[in-house]
């Protein structure tokens, strides 16, 4: 099967000359799905990862069916200000402004092996800032697991520039 094939592709989205790569086709075709998330597994099959942070929203999807796969706990990396507890944040610029994300203090222990997931890596920004913000929780990130890259915004390295190992299983050219 190839995973491209079952992601949707919607023209102008959010706005005009985007193309939305939109993974709920995905998500909903069992056997994409079942295979994205083996796929995603597999690059860290066999070591020890003892949680994985999946970034709002779709990253929790896809993030807590790779936890489960890799016996791992799971940590939400939320928007600013949708956590109950005591929370770390981070700030990241957006293409007009600035962002924040969030995990609770302890969602993970100092020394603690991560690995982030999310559906796609564009420019890297948020996952940029999901890493620094972990490892300022002790974290040590191990890898970052995106389905879909966007090799022309360059996230991908920018994230690789951090250290952190990358891994995508489909690219799209384009925005």
């Amino acid at each position: 099967m190839d995973l491209a094939s079952v992601i949707r592709t919607i023209p102008d989205y959010p706005k005009p000359g985007i193309l939305f790569r939109d993974i709920t086709t995905l998500l909903g075709d069992a056997r994409g799905f079942r295979r994205a998330v083996d796929e995603m597994v597999q690059p860290f099959a066999g070591r020890r990862i003892a949680k994985v942070a999946g970034i709002e929203a779709r990253g929790f999807i896809l993030g807590g069916a790779v936890a489960h796969q890799l016996s791992a706990g799971f940590t939400p990396v939320r928007k600013k200000g949708k956590l109950p507890a005591e929370t770390l944040r981070q700030t990241y610029a957006l293409e007009y402004g600035e962002d924040e994300v969030e995990i609770h203090v302890d969602a993970v222990a100092p020394g603690e092996t991560v690995l982030l997931v999310d559906d796609l890596i564009a420019t890297g920004g948020t996952a940029e800032a999901a890493i620094k913000l972990l490892r300022r929780a002790g974290a040590e990130v191990v890898g970052a697991s995106f389905v879909i890259d966007l090799p022309d915004l360059g996230g991908a390295k920018r994230i690789e520039a951090l250290g952190v190992p990358v891994s995508t299983l489909v690219s799209f050219e384009g925005h």
